[in-house]
């Protein structure tokens, strides 16, 4: 079992959620970090430790990205990190993976299923190793504390509840 740090550079924590229920809007963290533990030929006994600046989100709207730091949302001020740490990994053949763990958002934490694929591994030009996943899940915002909306004069509400995350990681294996 070896230890893979998550490359920044290389990686991608995405989200999305409906607005007025017509459209997504899309945004991401600049911000985290976190190790794998995992062996190729082994891929059940692995395990995932991110730790995300709830701070770093970026939507590509200044004003839309302060709202989401401020209490309404993510109150970057009370709570600076959010984390995952895996409690289950399964195979569920070519290559992929269910990865059952803590969400910890808004200072509370839920169990959430990645549906993740382990994308493989390759030697990089400078000697190291390094592999590659992708996962996406949804949440329930409410489920963390999340629960600022207004009601809509047309119906529905003004942010959707569900948020969809996609996660893009490429790690570097550990001298």
């Amino acid at each position: 079992m070896a230890t893979w740090n998550i490359d920044l550079a290389h990686s991608a924590i995405h989200f999305s959620a409906r607005h007025m229920v017509v459209s997504k809007t899309r945004g991401r963290f600049a911000k985290f970090s976190g190790s794998i533990q995992f062996d190729p030929k082994e891929l059940s006994k692995g395990s995932v430790n991110v730790e995300i600046e709830p701070a770093s989100v970026d939507t590509g709207d200044a004003q839309r990205d302060g709202h989401l730091r401020s209490p309404d949302f993510f109150d970057v001020e009370k709570f600076p990190k959010a984390s995952f740490k895996s409690t289950k990994v399964t195979e569920k053949g070519e290559g992929k993976l269910s990865i059952v763990g803590d969400l910890t958002l808004h200072g509370i934490t839920r169990s959430v299923t990645l549906d993740a694929t382990y994308d493989g591994t390759g030697k990089d030009p400078w000697g190291g190793e390094r592999a590659g996943f992708s996962a996406t899940t949804s949440i329930h915002r409410p489920d963390f504390g999340v629960n600022f909306n207004k009601a809509l004069d047309t119906g529905g509400l003004l942010v959707g509840e569900k948020v969809e995350l996609q996660l893009e990681v490429e790690a570097i294996k550990a001298a």
